[in-house]
């Protein structure tokens, strides 16, 4: 690695995806110790029951997303590659056209709106590049800013999950949402292939 590489990591990073205002490279094991940050940050903790762990386990399990071909992981940066999030589409199901969206922000980044536009370019590329015909995501019922960003980003809430999920010894209710392909074709706004 050169001085330029060590001093902006990311800049030289294959961006694989854009969003309006950002892009997604593809998550390597060695953002590991990144993804562990954001993961210890004590709002994220709750709000996505995952706890940092070990920094060689977090590694090992990166490495098999590499591997698992359920699943697309990628790190979302900035115009300027600052690595602000880990976003994914996950038990991707191609027979019934299904996945699951996961998105981690950065406490510093979160409230600026970018987790509605990672997520616009997330199913932008669900529904336009893979065959899926639905994507879901799960949030606690409690978590009003991962509510509103997912209905922002064209997400409707189909139900609650009641007393699905423990964290911190307390049972909490989980809400389903969900984007369907022909609500995301019915979208009218620039497609993430309008901001190569």
């Amino acid at each position: 690695m050169n001085e330029d590489e060590e001093a902006a990591p990311y800049a030289t990073r294959e961006r694989f995806w854009r969003g309006e205002h950002l892009a997604f490279t593809p998550m390597e094991p060695d953002d590991a110790e990144l993804i562990q940050h954001w993961r210890a940050d004590p709002v994220a903790a709750q709000e996505i029951g995952v706890w940092p762990g070990p920094l060689h386990d977090l590694r090992e399990q990166l490495a098999s997303y590499g591997e698992d071909r359920t699943r697309d992981d990628f790190i979302i940066l900035l115009p300027d590659d600052t690595p602000i999030g880990h976003i994914a589409l996950t038990d991707e199901d191609f027979v019934d056209g299904t996945a699951e969206a996961y998105l981690l922000l950065a406490p510093e980044h979160r409230g600026q709106g970018h987790g509605a536009d990672a997520l616009t370019a997330l199913t932008d590329l669900a529904f336009g590049e893979l065959p899926l015909h639905r994507v879901e995501a799960v949030t606690h019922t409690d978590n009003a800013a991962s509510l509103a960003t997912l209905k922002k980003a064209g997400f409707t809430q189909e139900g609650v999950r009641r007393s699905s999920c423990l964290h911190r010894g307390r049972r909490h209710d989980n809400a389903l949402l969900a984007l369907l392909r022909t609500e995301w074709e019915a979208q009218t706004r620039p497609r993430a292939w309008d901001h190569v």
